[in-house]
This record gives C-alpha cells, sequence and structure tokens, in this order.
C-alpha cells in the first residue's frame, strides 16, 4: 500500500510535523510506504514529485486550510484535520483508507461551510523572544477560526521579522483586529477598526474564548487615541510589564551577539584582549565595548518607546545610556525608559499646540523637552541611589555563599517552570538578561538550565511510563524533548494544558533543582538563549560538563515524577487550537 501523505498548518510547523511524524509511524507499523509532504508556501520545491503521486494508491490531506488539490485530480482522496487523525492513528488509516473517493474538479480541502456573513479578523500575534509563544498562539488561533467559520488572517511578529504581514486592503476589510501580544505592537495602521486586546497565553490556551470576545468587546479606536496609545485596555501594573517586555524582546539580540562575541574573544585566552591589536582585542571592542554598552540604552529607549511611540524612543535612550554611564545598570535603565515614556506622553496628551505648529510636536517639543526632564531626574535624583543598589546586587551576587547561591538557583529554576513562558517566567528570565550587562553570569546559566527542564522531563516522562500516554503524547513527548534542548520551555505546554495539577509540580521540582546545581556549580553564561546549541560556542559556558549534569538532574527528576503522578487514560491529547471537553 502506497500512501501520500499531505500535511499543512496557517502558521508555522507545529500541528504539521507533529501529524507528519505520528501518521508516518503508524503507516510504517502498517506495513505500509509512505511519502510525505509538508506544505510551505515559500518552498513549493518541496512538494511530491508527479512520480510519487502516480505511484501513491491513495492521497491523505491533514489541513485546517483550504489546498489547492488539482494536482491529485483522478486519485482517490481523504480529507481531515489535526484532531481526527492524531486521536488514534492506526485506527483513523484504516478508516480513511476504505472512506477514500476519487477526487473531482473544483473541490478544495475541508473549508468551512459559508455562512450568510462571514467575519473577518486580522490579528498580530508578538511575544519577548518571538520562537515559541507567537507561533503557537498563531496556530491555534488558525484553527479555531477554520472551526468557527471566521474568516481569519494572522501576522506573526517573530524573531525573524513580521511573517505573513497584513495588507492595507486587509485591514481595511476586516471587521475586528486582535492583537495577541506580551509586547507593544505598533497600531498605527489600525487607526479606526474595532481593536481586541490579549497576551499570547490566552490566545494559546484559549483560543476560541479569545476570538468569541474579540467580536463582542472589540472597541473602536481614533487615530489619535492610537498614536498617543492614551486609552489602555489594561490596569497600569499590566501595562508597565507589557513595556518592560517589550524593552527586553528588543535588547536581546544585542545581548546575544555581544555575549558571543565575547566568549569568542576568549578562545585566544582568557587575556588574551588586553593586546591590542589582536583579533581577541577586535572582538572584546565589538562585543563588550560596543554591544554591552548599548544594552541598556537600547531597553531603556524601548521602554520608552512601548508607552509614548516613536516621540518616546530618543529621550528613553538617552536616559538609558545616562543610567549606564551612572553605573545604574539595567534597572536604572528601567526606571529611565519609564521616566522618558510617561513624561513624553503627558507632554503629547497634556501641552496644546497651534495647528500652525503641531507638527513640531513629535520630532522637536517632545523629544527635547522629555529628555530634559529625563536626564534631569537621572543625574541628580535616581541615578545615585539605583547606582548604589545595583552595586549592592553585583556585589552580593559576585561574593555570596553556597547557601545563598543554591537559594538563588532554586528560586529561579522554580520560577521558570511556574507558568512556560507566562509572567512568572519571563520575570525571571529578564531579570537574568538585565544582569549580564554587569557581568554576572551564573544567574543566567541558572535561568536557562531551568527553562529547559520542563519539556525534556515531559519526553522522559513519556519514555519511562509509555503504557500511560496515548501514542499522540508519545510523539509529543519526542517533540518537546528536541524543544527542550533548544531552550523552548512552550514544549510542555500541550502535557500542562491537558494535566497542570501534575505537570506543574514536577516541573517546578526539578526546574528548582537544576537551578540549585547551576549555581552550586558556578556555571556561568554568557548569552541568553540558545539551549544545548550554545555549548559549541567556545567560552560561552565554564563548566560545560557540570552545565549537562545539572540539566539531566532536574529532567530526570521532573520525568519520574510526572511518570509516577501520571494516572493511566487513554484520553486524547488537545491539539493546538483545540478545545479542551467541558470548555466552552
Amino acid at each position: 500500500m502506497n500512501l501520500a501523505l499531505i500535511t499543512a498548518c496557517p502558521n508555522g510547523q507545529i500541528s504539521s510535523v507533529l501529524s507528519a511524524r505520528l501518521l508516518r509511524a503508524a503507516a510504517e507499523r502498517l506495513g505500509w510506504s509512505v511519502c510525505v509532504e509538508q506544505c510551505d508556501p515559500q518552498h513549493p520545491e518541496r512538494q511530491l514529485s508527479e512520480g510519487q503521486i502516480s505511484a501513491a494508491d491513495w492521497v491523505l490531506v491533514v489541513s485546517v486550510q483550504p489546498l489547492d488539490l488539482t494536482r491529485f485530480f483522478g486519485k482517490r482522496l481523504v480529507q481531515a484535520r489535526p484532531a481526527e487523525a492524531l486521536a488514534d492513528p492506526a485506527s483513523f488509516l484504516q478508516r480513511a483508507q476504505d472512506e477514500a473517493t476519487v477526487w473531482q474538479p473544483g473541490e478544495l480541502s475541508s473549508a468551512p461551510a459559508a455562512a450568510e456573513r462571514v467575519a473577518k479578523v486580522v490579528a498580530v500575534t508578538a511575544c519577548p523572544t518571538g520562537v515559541a509563544h507567537t507561533f503557537m498562539a498563531a496556530e491555534a488561533l488558525q484553527q479555531t477560526a477554520q472551526q468557527m467559520g471566521v474568516e481569519l488572517r494572522v501576522e506573526t511578529q517573530g524573531s525573524v521579522g513580521a511573517r505573513n504581514p497584513l495588507t492595507a486592503e486587509e485591514i481595511a476589510a476586516a471587521d475586528v483586529v486582535l492583537l495577541a501580544a506580551d509586547i507593544e505592537v505598533n497600531p498605527e495602521r489600525f487607526a479606526g477598526k474595532r481593536i481586541f486586546r490579549c497576551g499570547t497565553g490566552v490566545a494559546l490556551k484559549q483560543p476560541q474564548a479569545t476570538l468569541e470576545r474579540a467580536l463582542k468587546e472589540a472597541t473602536a479606536e481614533s487615530a489619535s487615541a492610537v498614536g498617543s496609545q492614551a486609552a489602555p485596555t489594561k490596569n497600569e501594573a499590566r501595562g508597565v510589564y507589557k513595556h518592560l517586555l517589550t524593552g527586553v524582546s528588543f535588547m536581546l539580540p544585542m545581548v546575544v551577539a555581544g555575549g558571543l562575541l565575547i566568549a569568542l574573544s576568549f578562545v585566544f585566552g582568557i587575556e588574551a584582549f588586553k593586546q591590542q591589536g589582536t583579533l581577541a582585542a577586535a572582538l572584546m571592542q565589538i562585543g563588550g565595548d560596543a554591544a554591552f554598552k548599548l544594552m541598556v540604552p537600547m531597553l531603556a529607549g524601548y521602554i520608552a518607546w512601548s508607552i509614548a511611540d516613536r516621540p518616546g524612543l530618543a529621550p528613553g535612550m538617552i536616559g538609558g545610556l545616562l543610567a549606564s554611564t551612572l553605573g545604574a545598570g539595567f534597572l536604572g535603565g528601567i526606571v529611565a525608559g519609564l521616566l522618558a515614556g510617561y513624561s513624553a506622553r503627558a507632554i503629547a496628551q497634556w501641552i496644546p499646540l497651534p495647528a500652525s505648529v503641531a507638527a513640531l510636536k513629535p520630532i522637536l517639543i517632545i523629544p527635547l523637552l522629555a529628555s530634559l526632564f529625563t536626564g534631569l531626574v537621572m543625574i541628580y535624583v535616581v541615578g545615585s541611589p539605583v547606582a548604589a543598589m545595583m552595586r549592592s546586587l553585583t556585589d552580593f551576587l559576585a561574593g555570596m555563599g553556597t547557601t545563598n547561591a543554591i537559594l538563588l538557583g532554586l528560586l529561579l529554576g522554580g520560577m521558570m517552570c511556574v507558568d512556560l513562558g507566562g509572567p512568572i517566567n519571563k520575570a525571571a528570565y529578564a531579570f537574568s538578561v538585565g544582569l549580564l550587562a554587569s557581568q554576572s553570569y551564573a544567574p543566567m546559566a541558572a535561568v536557562m538550565a531551568g527553562g529547559m527542564v520542563p519539556p525534556i522531563g515531559m519526553g522522559i516522562a513519556t519514555l519511562l511510563a509509555r503504557r500511560k500516554f496515548a501514542q499522540s503524547e508519545r510523539e509529543a513527548g519526542k517533540a518537546a524533548l528536541v524543544l527542550g534542548l533548544c531552550f523552548i520551555s512552550e514544549g510542555a505546554i500541550p502535557f500542562a494544558a491537558k494535566d497542570p495539577l501534575r505537570v506543574i509540580p514536577a516541573s517546578i521540582a526539578g526546574g528548582a533543582l537544576t537551578g540549585a546545581l547551576s549555581m552550586l556549580f558556578g556555571c556561568k553564561l554568557l548569552a541568553p538563549h540558545g539551549g544545548l546549541f550554545v555549548l559549541l560556542i567556545p567560552n560561552a559556558m565554564n563548566h560545560a560538563l557540570l552545565y549537562l549534569l545539572a540539566i539531566a538532574a532536574g529532567s530526570v527528576v521532573t520525568g519520574v515524577l510526572y511518570a509516577l503522578l501520571k494516572r493511566g487514560e487513554a484520553a486524547p491529547m488537545m491539539v493546538m487550537g483545540e478545545q479542551a471537553p467541558g470548555r466552552g
């Protein structure tokens, strides 16, 4: 039996890869020959060849979006959604084989039935690192929109920039704009549209409720309100947190580049950079003298940009540079960014100008007054106390004893596992990234190690207690294992969504142990991301083997605990975007 398998998902490749791997494995166990195509419009050369299609006895299309099936004319074909295919792959394949019918021209893959009036929604997803939540939330929304009969287009603002960017025509035709973002998204192009805002975590875990609320609760925002961001939809405390994450997300590439360049300079010797004119000195100059000096100004600048849009950028960066010069570090950068952003926004709102000179406000008046205010406050009021606080924190971290180091590692490692990419996780991560500017590298190592534990632990649990997990869960465990090695904590979310009362405590136990061991071993990490692959960079990690031991110990603890706590049940795992039983 020859099967041609086609899988597709609208954004990213999570469901597509999972469906392809699981169904291929099930088909091979049945003794079938399988050729697989994971649809990617950007890589048409990866499509099945005419010879492969011709040799196939039948075709299986697993997708949540309409596909052009013209090339399968005359072939026996079955269409299905990922949820149907992943529940019991072997039984599904045998049933699908019997139900396959010859495809006729003019058909599209399972598109929702036409409604009298299809709601049109455009969405933007974004998270601080732009790696996992951004694309997982987009995929969940796309799948749920298909089931609800909602026409949805999603733009993902990930680490490599905007993917599937929305056009002006799509925005104009949309009934609602959904901004599912943990960082600030520039809303200027959505002026005059009904806008609904939420976090990526909510969109990922409750996509149907998110879309329903967006259609009902979205409110129109005028051009002036959008431009000034004067009407936040959440309380101000939540707003401050979001502004902070925006600054961290823009700062991250600078931290990664600077840290790795410093590590590369150490390849020639720990003190080789002191010899002028050498490559080691040049690498240290680029990474330490340039990139690391820009970290705090960039953090402060984009915090202010998140609050006050472009007029806040210059005052924020000026305040951040002053914070760095005064020795106030990342704490001073946060204060400077908040001062610059809120002062710029206040000036924009409360200083009226005649229409003849109003155009000068964003390019002259706001930057001048906000920079003056921020600079004076940093120099005469805030700078010295925050600098003293930063010195105390740095001295404490540098001179803390074994007990304090272990306690800090326990705290940071446990925080990384509490909500898997949520506010607590990001708070621990932002704290550790900020300390890199002060050459405090141990907390960063503990945080990354702790964040790797939950997905690796889930993968280990599926191997230790195979009988307790459905086939789809075992396949998800393999994917989680790979994501964990890359420091993508969100790989454990499918398990936590299905069984939070067991997954979260097991993850916290393992993550806390790993964080404590990392601090005990004195591990230091110069880069804030990359997982195990960052160890391939010479000197990026000082005690690589001990670091691996810490990660392995915590992962095994999490895996064993969850394997013991897990109840054996055949309930299928929730596919991203599907609603769990009993939930609206």
